[in-house]
């Protein structure tokens, strides 16, 4: 079903899904498709030819080809734009309606709303999500819930402003199609938000703003910039008023910074330190390259190791030079009735955010709203009055690839509790996501889906490279069947009644052949989306 030409949509059409896909969204989503998908898919291949070349013994470095932009000390991007000045601390979180009103409602200076790893991309979910970002813009979003108990939004000069962050590049979406051809994620979470909201956000006084995701090289942000440039015309607001903060979250991207900066400089407003999904880009990229490469329990690795320090300290020094926000990392806390639980958790915020505001950031991510408030402490402690602080420019670092690439300094073991963290923690949240909520508390924390890619490409990366346990047992094939088998039996038990109306039997399998494959799947959430209907 379409009116566009060319266009056709294959989901189902739901409650008032007729706002969100207008004709003018549908005719930028197929100028957008036209215009780039082919480099998009050009741009995916050459991440998988980088991956062979490294897998043959290649490396990463700083690229000799952009190195006048690097050594050219003059440019600076955009000054930073209504509601992105002051970013102390920001909110994470889906766009289902009772997220979007809690968030908007969490005292934070901007949310996160996320069409991407806290989402499950179900059509639905696609389609709701720009829907409840246009509510919640007019004020006409509410959400009463089963126990009769009504959330409603605070005023508007109490709420934080709103960053979409669309799906990255690798990720389709099969519900609408091109000239026969399926769309991308991105440029359809990208559409849909910007000609349902860009212009009710301009006359709020903000403009519409972009986290993206999972970018690999700047010349895939330079796609991101084209599709700005497009998108401002179509709907007719200045160019310059989009503005999109970049996740540094795969380690190619580590060693381009300043160019990704570069080539969205009239749309940029940072880079933020995507940490999580960063420590699964380290494994994947370098998988099968030894001892090197291979990284202890999860759990054991700190954002104070070598190679996490580096890439956290180049960021805020890049983001500096530049003129450009520095935003720290997700800390997944989440509150918990058991005190003791809790007075961790809060610790634990309270270190992680003060040593981001020490080290220069401007600001920092977490994941519910009764975190908002510790890590606004931590950051106003050195912050005070001052909205940002880009004029702490970390002149004293000097970050070389070598320092990127050390690895191997990572202290920690592999332990048998860390491999049935990875396999319980990793199939509870697939099995989550394949419901369609992409935002799973788990053992007190708030997962999203770079947890699962994080444990499933651990338990890959140790038995494909004859990793042995602390306690002497190697890491074989049949122990992770085994490992798989007691940890779903004990979420079974755990869950009593509630597991048989679960998609626990595709969760294990899905997790199971990314875990076990002789072949290493890129994303988890690709063949994952397969399975969605």
């Amino acid at each position: 079903m379409s009116t566009v030409d060319g266009v056709e949509i294959t989901g189902p059409m739901g409650p008032r899904f007729d706002e969100i896909l207008t004709p003018q969204a549908l005719e930028l989503i197929a100028r957008l498709h036209r215009e780039l998908n082919g480099r998009r898919l050009e741009r995916l291949q050459a991440r998988r030819e980088r991956v062979q070349a490294l897998a043959d013994g290649g490396t990463l470095d700083f690229l000799p080809e952009t190195a006048s932009i690097r050594e050219d000390d003059s440019w600076r991007v955009a000054p930073p734009a209504p509601g992105l000045i002051d970013r102390r601390v920001e909110m994470t979180g889906p766009t289902d309606r009772k997220m979007t009103i809690n968030a908007l409602n969490s005292g934070a200076k901007c949310w996160l709303a996320d069409q991407e790893d806290a989402n499950s991309p179900l059509w639905e979910n696609v389609v709701n999500g720009p829907l409840n970002l246009m509510d919640s813009i007019d004020r006409t979003i509410d959400f009463t819930n089963e126990a009769g108990k009504s959330y409603t939004l605070r005023p508007d000069d109490e709420l934080p402003t709103i960053i979409v962050r669309p799906r990255g590049w690798h990720l389709p979406e099969k519900h609408i199609t091109v000239d026969g051809e399926q769309t991308s994620g991105s440029l359809v979470d990208f559409a849909l938000y910007l000609v349902a909201c860009g212009k009710k956000q301009v006359d709020r006084g903000q403009g519409p703003y972009f986290y993206l995701p999972k970018m690999e090289s700047h010349l895939e942000a330079r796609m991101w910039n084209e599709a700005f440039v497009i998108g401002q015309e179509h709907i007719g607001i200045p160019r310059g008023t989009i503005r999109a903060t970049c996740l540094i979250e795969t380690y190619p991207a580590a060693f381009e910074m300043e160019e990704i900066l570069y080539e969205l400089r009239e749309h940029s407003s940072g880079l933020n330190a995507g940490r999580w999904d960063y420590l699964f880009s380290v494994i994947k990229t370098f998988r099968t390259r030894g001892s090197d490469f291979t990284l202890p329990d999860r759990n054991s690795i700190t954002m104070t190791v070598p190679f996490m320090r580096a890439y956290t300290e180049l960021l805020v020094r890049t983001c500096h030079k530049r003129g450009a926000h520095a935003m720290g990392g997700m800390s997944a806390f989440i509150p918990s009735k058991d005190p003791a639980k809790n007075e961790f958790a809060f610790n634990k915020i309270t270190e992680d955010k003060s040593r981001e505001a020490n080290d220069g950031f401007d600001g920092s991510w977490v994941a519910h709203p009764g975190m908002v408030q510790t890590a606004m402490d931590a950051f106003d402690k050195v912050l005070g009055d001052r909205p940002n602080q880009l004029d702490k420019l970390r002149e004293d670092v000097h970050v070389t690839a070598a320092d990127l690439l050390n690895v191997k300094a990572t202290p920690g073991e592999v332990t048998e509790a860390g491999l049935r963290a990875n396999v319980s923690v990793g199939i509870q949240y697939v099995e989550s996501w394949l419901r369609g909520s992409g935002a799973a508390g788990i053992n007190g924390l708030m997962e999203d889906a770079a947890t699962a890619e994080i444990s499933r490409s651990q338990v890959w990366q140790w038995l494909h490279n004859g990793v042995t346990l602390s306690d002497g047992e190697p890491v074989t094939t049949e122990l992770v069947q085994r490992v798989i088998e007691e940890e779903v039996a004990a979420i079974a038990e755990a869950r009593g009644d509630a597991y048989a109306s679960g998609r626990w039997d595709d969760a294990r399998a899905l997790f199971t052949e990314m875990a076990l494959g002789e072949e290493y799947n890129d994303f988890l959430t690709v063949p994952a989306y397969e399975r969605m209907p």
